[in-house]
């Protein structure tokens, strides 16, 4: 059984100095018996594995901020498309190591929801303008559809809506969508 929040807050002082003493010998202790080894060959490898790596900005994880939505393709599970509230789309074709914008050249910055048709992943739905409420929040211009997995974008609609939360597509006809929309 874990201790409730009420529980730790009630111990008697003596208690918690006690754990919190307790903790730091184990800390000591186990540091000192590290001191004077030697590595093992697997931390060697490790720095030889990741000695080539500079550091860089990879995408949605330094560089855009919100996480609004994720598609992971359901054919090729190392490519996603990364939607990033204020920050555009990304894309990874090799499970996160690198990623790409794809859709920076277009008016949205303000990116909501994204969805991959199931008849057809290559067919990307992008829908604009970040879906949360607040004054830091852009709007966006619509729908767009992409037929090459993201290289190419088109409007297909809805150009003055301003949130776009949600697209859904048929699965039996990728031409058919709902948008949840505002």
């Amino acid at each position: 059984m874990f201790p409730t929040t009420a529980d730790t807050h009630c111990r008697p002082p003596h208690t918690r100095r006690g754990l919190t003493a307790t903790l730091v010998a184990s800390l000591l202790l186990a540091a000192a018996s590290g001191a004077g080894q030697t590595p093992d060959a697997g931390a060697g490898s490790i720095a030889k594995a990741i000695g080539g790596l500079k550091l860089r900005g990879v995408g949605p994880a330094l560089m855009g901020g919100r996480i609004a939505d994720i598609a992971v393709h359901p054919e090729r599970r190392s490519t996603w498309y990364v939607v990033v509230g204020s920050g555009g789309l990304w894309k990874t074709e090799n499970g996160g190591t690198t990623w790409n914008p794809i859709f920076d050249e277009y008016p949205s910055y303000s990116l909501g929801t994204v969805a991959l048709d199931p008849s057809d992943p290559e067919v990307v739905w992008l829908g604009t303008g970040e879906n949360v409420s607040g004054r830091h929040v852009g709007w966006g211009d619509g729908v767009y559809r992409s037929r090459d997995g993201g290289a190419n974008w088109e409007q297909v609609g809805l150009a003055g809506s301003q949130h776009i939360g949600r697209i859904l597509v048929d699965p039996r006809d990728g031409d058919t969508i709902l948008v949840a929309a505002e």
